[in-house]
């Protein structure tokens, strides 16, 4: 929606700054609408992420620091350039995309709403965007029943600003110091839109929480294995939180619940290291071994 928009008002190029997914995504359709298109991501940032971007010929620059110094180099070189700036909620048809996945998900359960919805939360914008379709679609009166989801925000704790700030009653959350998580898509310090993540959460009646990060690989693992669904790790952070939810009260078991799988677990190779058992073929397998 962005790039179409952009597009029609004549914008030639578009730059970003991408812990991942996103800068794969505007390069791959600046290249279908034949924009010129900078990235600039954290040096860390997963390998696939990066060849993604190259591969739609976006030009792409690893930035020694997190995602917030990307996108102060974005605004800085904006004069400079004459790019037009994607950077999260810096203008508005990126949300009027991402309320898309709220009105799919109410056409698809019959125009009626989950009592929860589980997203993994960095920028925050797929959050804000469903909220925007809850607030239209009862204003239209599509969603017949009345009712609404609560909407949770999952971080892990090696990046929690929306956590904290939810836990300390604030509206505006404090930069996060220290920031680190194998979930690039959630190592935001700094969210641009964190009081309307925190007014979405709180006018839902939902709540935000963060999980350890060093327990996102197994969430992966478990839930991958249980349902062929290949969850990435910021998804996985939900899973911890619904845990911990259905675990304290907050998230009864007969509710309908619904997480939000933002990526594909195979642009994570690098957080998931796996060391598979050899078969010599000079010798006889041990077929009981196999079993076992």
């Amino acid at each position: 929606m962005a790039v179409s928009m952009a597009r029609a008002f004549g914008v030639t190029a578009v730059a970003t700054p991408t812990a991942g997914n996103a800068g794969g995504a505007l390069s791959a359709y600046a290249a279908r609408a034949g924009m010129a298109c900078y990235v600039f991501m954290p040096d860390d940032t997963p390998v696939v992420n990066q060849f993604e971007c190259v591969l739609h010929g976006a030009k792409v620059y690893l930035v020694n620091g997190l995602i917030s110094d990307c996108g102060r180099i974005v605004r800085e070189g904006t004069p400079h350039m004459d790019w037009f700036d994607m950077s999260t909620l810096k203008e508005p048809y990126r949300l009027e995309g991402k309320k898309t996945m709220g009105l799919e998900l109410a056409d698809q359960l019959d125009w009626s709403w989950p009592e929860v919805v589980l997203y993994p939360t960095g920028g925050g914008t797929g959050l804000i965007g469903i909220w925007k379709a809850v607030q239209e679609l009862a204003a239209m009166d599509w969603v017949t029943d009345g009712t609404q989801p609560r909407l949770v925000s999952c971080q892990s704790d090696g990046c929690a600003p929306i956590a904290r700030a939810y836990e300390a009653d604030a509206r505006f959350a404090e930069p996060f110091e220290n920031a680190a998580t194998i979930a690039s898509g959630l190592r935001v310090p700094v969210a641009v839109g964190d009081f309307m993540i925190l007014d979405a959460v709180r006018a839902s009646g939902g709540f935000a929480a963060s999980v350890p990060d060093d327990e996102l690989v197994t969430w992966m693992e478990r839930v991958s294995s249980e349902t062929g669904v290949a969850l990435c790790p910021e998804s996985a952070a939900c899973f911890g939180v619904l845990e911990r939810g259905r675990r304290d009260g907050r998230i009864a078991r007969d509710e309908r619940v619904v997480v939000f799988n933002t990526g594909a677990a195979q642009k994570y190779i690098e957080s998931m290291p796996i060391a598979l058992p050899r078969l010599d073929q000079q010798v006889p397998i041990e077929w009981q071994e196999l079993r076992d």
